[in-house]
């Protein structure tokens, strides 16, 4: 219960927060909705971000005391404020040409109007999202220095034929084909997304490698993260960021309420946090030996969904229990590997 004393207060304090507005806007019956809505809001963001809390505790546990609490304290805040809130509003800023408060003031007075700007550039950010996080998950399908699969024979084949070269590729090839899926007018805009999170990967790989002291070690993206640095905490915040805009897009679905939205899904990315912390100081992870697997399977689907997404509409509960899906059979398979261990 330690693990989410915190955010147990938080929640408390934002529910209040959410409770006043609605009761500002709407009386008593605007104060039961918003309070019903923000926690709806927070279990949505809990039940798409739990793997990208697994995700998080494999790469924290390696982390010195120091970038730990980095990550969880400025971290938060950058998850809760910037990835929640100003991410958005400044996607619909470059959109639009506005500055960030004529957009802050566009969600507030006229919310239909922001939320249609926000749809308009849905395509961009699922590119941009989709090309980051389908890289995360074929680098660590690559990983030849991995000891423990899931899967086998797969994985073993993939991590001898698999690079990073080929993850690249792979990924340019995904982002050409949702350039195919979008309207003529949008099909620049959706390969310079696309590329941009290709980019940014590369770059945050290769910040990490820089500021490692053994360069050989440092050369690929896992290793390079793996005690902590300035890139390895870029890459947990970019990474979160492509979790967390899918969250936003699918709050709108709830309600148009950009606070509404923001307190929600801020109490939601506080269990995600607390939930990571759990993971690391438990060894969860050591315990349950597929879990990372099952994880980053889940992101690998994300990835996919995100891109047929700039095209076809993909319900957020099929979102959410895919990713589900996947940890719940790892979690099984754990438990299964456990069993045969202690028999034998």
């Amino acid at each position: 219960m330690k693990h989410f004393r915190i955010s147990i207060v938080v929640t408390v304090v934002l529910m209040v927060l959410a409770g006043w507005w609605g009761y500002a806007h709407g009386g008593p019956h605007g104060l039961l909705n918003a309070l019903w809505i923000t926690g709806v809001l927070g279990v949505m963001e809990v039940s798409l971000s739990f793997d990208n809390a697994v995700v998080n505790a494999s790469v924290l546990k390696d982390w010195n005391a120091f970038w730990q609490k980095l990550f969880l304290t400025v971290g938060i805040l950058v998850a809760v404020f910037g990835m929640r809130l100003i991410f958005p509003l400044a996607i619909v800023a470059v959109a639009t040409g506005l500055d960030l408060l004529q957009v802050w003031g566009m969600a507030t007075t006229t919310p239909d109007e922001y939320s249609r700007h926000l749809m308009d550039v849905h395509a961009e950010v699922a590119a941009f999202g989709g090309a980051f996080l389908l890289l995360v998950f074929l680098n660590f399908l690559f990983d030849e220095e991995k000891d423990v699969h899931w899967i086998g024979w797969f994985e073993e084949k993939a991590g001898k034929l698999g690079t990073e070269s080929l993850s690249i590729l792979l990924a340019l090839l995904a982002v050409a084909v949702c350039v195919e899926l979008v309207p003529p007018a949008k099909r620049f805009s959706v390969l310079y997304a696309g590329v941009v999170g290709i980019a940014i990967y590369v770059g945050v790989g290769w910040l990490s490698s820089l500021l490692e002291e053994d360069e050989e070690e440092a050369a690929r993206l896992g290793k390079a993260i793996q005690r902590g640095s300035l890139g390895g905490f870029l890459y947990l915040e970019v990474l979160d960021a492509s979790f967390s805009f899918d969250g936003v897009i699918g709050a709108f679905a709830i309600t148009n309420d950009v606070v509404i939205i923001m307190l929600g899904l801020a109490i939601g990315a506080m269990y995600v946090r607390s939930l990571t912390v759990y993971l690391v100081h438990k060894g969860t992870l050591d315990e349950f030996i597929y879990l990372e697997h099952g994880a980053h399977y889940a992101i690998g689907i994300l990835a996919l969904i995100m891109f047929a997404s700039v095209k076809y509409e993909i319900p957020e509960w099929f979102t959410g229990l895919s990713g589900v899906a996947f940890i719940a059979v790892s979690l099984y398979s754990s438990l299964k590997y456990r069993k045969q261990m202690v028999m034998q």
